[in-house]
């Protein structure tokens, strides 16, 4: 399970934003949990792994290595996010720790960005010389996130034929190979016209590279570029929260959800199979609401 285990590190810092001592944590708490089961069952992999594992592992820690309540359930939350993500990564047919409670779990809901903070962000890319070809291509890539919610994965694996203007659409692989068509707006379409005329033609270094987006030599974008890029937009947009680039895939959801689509839309969009998953911006809107009648209301 190390390369589940990495991969969910990963996870963590790029797409969650997650600080390197958060993940330093997980990391601790899931490589502690799978030496043990693996002590007894050396084979196992995450879909044999059973709630009986778990609840094993965590009272011996309590009996047999005397830890404190507070870190066993700390460790139970790792464990929890830790088989979220492997169920969402399809790594696992079923979420057996879904069920399974402890005091105060933390739950992972999703940052947003408000419209003017967004405004704010992608404005930082406005009006750049027509010799910043790379500012001109992260003014594409940011637009891009945030009209169509792309995981940052399936942006990075865009190929140029993805984008089709006639439609403002573009078409999406992601998770299980599904291919899905996103509407793009025209903010976005606007970017990504710029960026393939005055910007592309002086990124490519090699004929007939097949990536939408080029790093400065030439060759496909990284999720770690992409992530740097936006933590370097929100500093020059003077944003104090922590931003990572699945807050402008929350944003987009969010945004759309708060202004009346359809929660069915919103997962199509969104790409995700269940709609379990799309439901979590419902709490975070109900979230939202909550503090806006605490701050307005009489007898709030």
């Amino acid at each position: 399970m190390k390369d589940d285990i990495e991969a969910f590190c990963a996870f963590l810092s790029l797409e969650r934003g997650l600080r390197p001592n958060s993940v330093t944590a997980y990391r601790e708490d899931i490589c502690d949990f799978v030496k043990s089961i693996t002590a007894s069952f050396p084979t196992v992999t995450p879909e044999q792994i059973t709630r009986k594992m778990i609840i094993d592992y965590l009272g011996g820690a309590r009996r047999e290595r005397n830890l404190e309540a507070t870190t066993i359930s700390r460790r139970l939350v790792s464990i929890k996010v830790f088989f979220r993500y492997l169920f969402q990564e399809h790594r696992i047919p079923v979420d057996i720790t879904d069920v399974m409670d402890s005091p105060k779990i933390w739950k992972m809901l999703p940052d947003f960005l408000s419209p003017e903070e967004v405004n704010r962000f992608l404005n930082v890319w406005t009006d750049c010389p027509p010799d910043d070809y790379l500012g001109i291509r992260n003014r594409a890539i940011l637009e891009l996130l945030y009209a169509s919610g792309l995981r940052v994965s399936e942006l990075t694996d865009l190929p140029l034929s993805s984008v089709i203007f006639d439609d403002d659409v573009i078409r999406v692989i992601g998770k299980g190979n599904k291919e899905r068509m996103v509407p793009i707006g025209k903010f976005a379409r606007r970017a990504i016209n710029n960026y393939l005329h005055d910007s592309r033609p002086y990124l490519i270094k090699k004929p007939n590279t097949p990536w939408l987006f080029l790093s400065n030599n030439g060759d496909q974008l990284d999720r770690q570029r992409i992530w740097q890029i936006v933590k370097d937009t929100t500093a020059r947009a003077g944003i104090q929260k922590e931003v990572h680039p699945h807050t402008l895939r929350h944003s987009f959801a969010t945004h759309l959800l708060n202004n009346g689509a359809d929660l069915r839309v919103i997962q199509e969009m969104l790409g995700h199979s269940d709609i379990a998953t799309t439901q979590i911006y419902t709490h975070v809107d109900a979230t939202n609401l909550k503090n806006i009648h605490h701050k307005f209301h009489p007898r709030g």
